[in-house]
């Protein structure tokens, strides 16, 4: 199957039951099935970080909708889309859509953590980039490669993150158990150059409308303090 035909499946597989969902809810979906009108609360373990650059990696569905949000987020520098968790010979779209390479897709957020903490970065990925109790999934999008995964870079991320999924779980912030992934990053290879900005470059496509603009929005509602345009360069 070419890549432009995989592209229009996703598109087609996604807009329909998301925009009965729209209609029906009348809420602010997070393309995933289920609505958040309120932010999870802060992690009650974080970083104080005098450094200046620190690389955080995380999957949570279409790569498009991860980039864009995060793109929005004082004290980001940097995203690019791509893809962790297999092999170099099999990070391109083509072969990672075919559910057998063990990539997900990814985007490598680059930050400064004296502008804004690597807990903040997860509180804002668990209230509005995804959903992270559904299994290898993100809504209408099926299969390993959108799966809900947190790659740490360091030991100061993984001990984070892990505290902050148990304390979302103690706290029953979600009505499943999350299921997110917290593993090391091996590699992170950058996706091809039309995956990047890619919601920016297509506002007007129905997916981008429909799974990706809402996601914006709640960022916005949320977490105004930490909102900013994004123009690409």
């Amino acid at each position: 199957m070419g890549v432009q035909v995989m592209m229009i499946a996703k598109l087609h597989s996604a807009v329909l039951p998301l925009a009965l969902l729209l209609v029906s809810t009348g809420g602010t979906t997070m393309a995933t099935g289920q609505t958040r009108t309120e932010k999870l609360p802060a992690p009650t373990l974080d970083e104080h970080s005098t450094a200046h650059r620190e690389t955080a990696v995380f999957a949570g569905g279409c790569f498009w909708g991860v980039q864009t949000t995060f793109q929005r987020i004082k004290g980001v520098t940097a995203t690019t889309a791509g893809y962790s968790g297999g092999t170099k010979e099999t990070a391109n779209y083509g072969a990672v859509s075919s559910e057998t390479t063990g990539h997900a897709e990814s985007v490598k957020v680059v930050f400064d953590p004296t502008r804004i903490s690597f807990g903040t970065l997860l509180r804002v990925f668990f209230s509005v980039v995804h959903d992270p109790t559904q299994l290898n999934r993100q809504g209408p999008d099926v299969g390993t490669s959108y799966r809900s995964v947190i790659f740490f870079t360091t030991p100061e991320q993984q001990k984070i993150a892990t505290a902050y999924i148990a304390q979302l779980d103690a706290a029953h912030a979600f009505s499943r158990r999350i299921v997110t992934q917290v593993v090391p990053l091996q590699a992170f290879y950058d996706a091809e150059d039309y995956h990047q900005d890619y919601a920016e470059k297509n506002p007007n496509n129905p997916y981008i409308q429909v799974c990706d603009i809402p996601k914006i929005a709640a960022l916005k509602a949320q977490f105004p303090e930490l909102f900013q345009e994004y123009k690409r360069k």
